[in-house]
């Protein structure tokens, strides 16, 4: 089995519903995922996927849909707000939690064809949440 893996820096923000510590409030992320590919075969090249066929695939997904907007459940009673006011939003029908998030990235990426089989995303520093399908 082959892996290779893609790193993706994209800022966000959010905030959590239902969370009673500092996350409840909007703020944001320097975020990263990491993508990772896995195939049993090589193709022609010697190659899983391309680098730069992941670029073009996932980091366009992300950097046209969750780079530099606020990642926000639908039910988010600012939502409203931010929307008369022009924000950019990604609205999603659960909590936008890391792990969410990841799940989101994991699933739109596989909707594009691509053999993904984790997705990391690092919040800060040191922390990340990981989704891996069961």
């Amino acid at each position: 089995m082959f892996r290779v893996t893609r790193e993706i820096d994209f800022c966000y923000g959010h905030r959590l519903l239902n969370y009673d510590g500092k996350c409840r409030y909007l703020h944001g992320h320097n975020g990263r995922a990491v993508i990772t590919i896995e195939g049993e075969k090589l193709d022609s090249r010697g190659m899983v996927l391309d680098f730069s066929d992941i670029k073009k695939t996932v980091s366009t997904w992300i950097d046209e849909n969750l780079d530099h907007r606020m990642i926000l459940c639908r039910e988010d009673p600012v939502v409203p707000t931010l929307q008369k006011m022009g924000e950019p939003l990604y609205l999603l029908d659960e909590n936008p939690t890391a792990e969410n998030i990841a799940k989101l990235i994991y699933f739109e990426t596989r909707s594009c064809g691509v053999p993904i089989v984790e997705v990391r995303l690092w919040e800060t520093p040191r922390c990340f949440a990981t989704y891996l399908p069961s």
